[in-house]
């Protein structure tokens, strides 16, 4: 089988590493002439243009920051639509928009080719062992091709209905981890300023009711001071929009979400919106003129745990059952 993997980022470049583990045929391409090289020299072949990739390979793979920069790479007179045909499979694992995804996806059932939405949650750090979680938008059988490529790079695979429907849950989740967030910053401020130790507190949080997937990981970060968690301020601000604007389309009136895209636009202002996402916590330390610090957190998470073959979760079969 011969895949391609267009986008080779944070994200991308760690999905890519593990299919290329996996021992697949692997084309990718990347205006980043650097990483692209750095795969070449694990086996992998570059291409000239998304077209090229995607005459080459069965199945196309694209992870981009941006539903433009998606649009780009699949629509322009080089790109990878000009290079699909019958049988071939498109992957789009960006985090974008449920109507874009419908736009593209059209384009590319008009070649013959099938698509499929596959967005991915679970941090960087899980992406790199294979162990991240991913979203997949589809018909049954589209899913059912796509299936053998995401157990490579995902542990648990979902199935998440018709096209579309990956990309709102992935929105929603990122929505979720954003508010979650914010709330370690107030918590630790409210914590620090209460005079509380910030590693108790870090233990406090994580062995009860308030613990979550984020605190977990980000709010390791935080106490290190790094806030390294290898996705940044802009990325959270496009997430807010996607989110806000399945919101808009359905005529909802959100109390917190505009208010949480408030904050975050600050904090972009304040520190720049390349910086790491945590730095949001920063306006909550500048308030207490002090900083989240404790001994022994790691400046970036790792994935300590195994890679394991991945597989289908099945909807319906009762939670924490997979």
């Amino acid at each position: 089988m011969k895949i391609g993997f267009i986008g080779l980022g944070n994200v991308g470049g760690k999905l890519a590493g593990s299919i290329l583990r996996n021992g697949a045929d692997l084309y990718v391409r990347d205006v980043d002439e650097a990483l692209m090289q750095s795969f070449v020299d694990r086996g992998a072949t570059a291409t000239e243009s998304p077209k090229e990739l995607a005459e080459a390979a069965d199945i196309v793979v694209t992870c981009l920051p941006s539903p433009s920069i998606s649009a780009e790479v699949m629509d322009a007179s080089d790109g990878v639509i000009a290079g699909l045909a019958p049988g071939k499979i498109w992957m789009e694992m960006s985090t974008t928009d449920e109507q874009e995804i419908r736009r593209l996806a059209a384009l590319v059932e008009a070649t013959g080719a099938t698509p499929v939405e596959c967005p991915v949650s679970g941090g960087c750090h899980r992406a790199a062992t294979g162990n991240i979680a991913i979203f997949c938008g589809g018909p049954r059988d589209a899913f059912e091709k796509a299936l053998p490529v995401l157990t490579m790079m995902g542990r648990r695979i979902l199935h998440t209905g018709p096209l579309g429907s990956a990309s709102v849950l992935k929105v929603v989740t990122n929505y979720l981890a954003s508010i979650n967030l914010v709330g370690i910053g107030e918590a630790f401020a409210v914590a620090h300023a209460a005079g509380m130790d910030m590693t108790t507190t870090y233990e406090a949080i994580r062995i009860s009711s308030g613990n979550s997937f984020v605190h977990e990981t980000e709010g390791q970060v935080i106490l290190n001071g790094s806030y390294d968690i290898n996705f940044t301020l802009d990325l959270v601000q496009k997430d807010m929009g996607l989110f806000l604007d399945v919101a808009g389309r359905a005529g909802l009136n959100l109390e917190v979400g505009p208010q949480l895209l408030e904050i975050f636009d600050d904090a972009a202002e304040r520190y720049g919106s390349r910086e790491f996402s945590p730095t949001v916590v920063r306006r909550m330390e500048e308030q207490l003129d002090t900083e989240f610090r404790a001994p022994g957190f790691p400046p970036e998470m790792v994935d300590e745990e195994a890679e394991a073959p991945g597989y289908e979760v099945v909807v319906g079969t009762g939670p924490g059952t997979d």
